[in-house]
């Protein structure tokens, strides 16, 4: 059985089983986030993240379970640097992990996104908002499933984009090759920091891909 079929399989009675209980529900979630939380230290980058962060939040309202974390994936910086950012709006702190883009976003392997794409079997990233919905076990073991929230990223479910783990986003990789491996399209990390993902932003929270860019 593929990892598509692995990931939708069980989808057949109804998109729902795919969805937080939470981000289903008809009552009111908790006001989103307008602004974070005052931090010391920020660079210009990071207060640009937490912006975006809140921005995004915002616009997706009672779309989201939790506004507490954000993750936002800058796929304007390569894969050699930490770009997929955990931005904490209640504390104001960014936190930023080593994530790979999809294999046909990038077809020479520069560890450049070249573009996104939300077509089935390009095996390229997708720009947009996904929702992070439950854990659930594939190809690489322990895995989020996300929900496209845009139309640049309506056909995730379909495609199983995905965020799992992945023995080729180290920095070992970096240290032999310059860069990381690339994924199907999946948000791929490494095995450590994955841990990160499945306790702090799984479970109805934002996940947001776009090209921020660095100052």
């Amino acid at each position: 059985m593929g990892r598509r079929d692995v990931l939708v399989g069980g989808l057949a009675a109804g998109a729902a089983l795919a969805l937080p209980r939470r981000a289903l529900a008809t009552e009111a979630v908790p006001a989103a986030v307008t602004s974070p939380a005052t931090a010391t230290a920020l660079t210009p980058y990071e207060r640009r993240v937490l912006d975006i962060a809140a921005r995004e939040s915002s616009r997706l309202g009672s779309k989201l379970w939790r506004a507490d974390l954000v993750g936002i994936a800058d796929f304007a910086l390569p894969s050699w640097k930490p770009r997929l950012h955990f931005a904490n709006l209640e504390n104001g702190t960014v936190r930023s992990f080593l994530a790979a883009h999809g294999r046909g976003s990038d077809p020479e392997h520069s560890g450049w996104l070249q573009s996104f794409s939300n077509t089935p079997g390009s095996e390229a990233t997708s720009r947009g908002a996904y929702l992070t919905c439950e854990w659930y076990k594939g190809k690489y073991g322990t895995s989020i499933r996300l929900v496209g929230l845009d139309s640049d990223n309506s056909l995730a479910l379909d495609r199983a984009i995905v965020m799992h783990p992945a023995w080729y986003v180290d920095a070992a990789m970096i240290t032999k090759w310059g860069k990381i491996g690339r994924s199907e399209g999946c948000f791929a990390m490494g095995n450590a920091d994955f841990n990160e993902a499945l306790w702090h932003l799984s479970g109805g929270r934002l996940l947001f891909a776009d090209r921020i860019g660095e100052d």
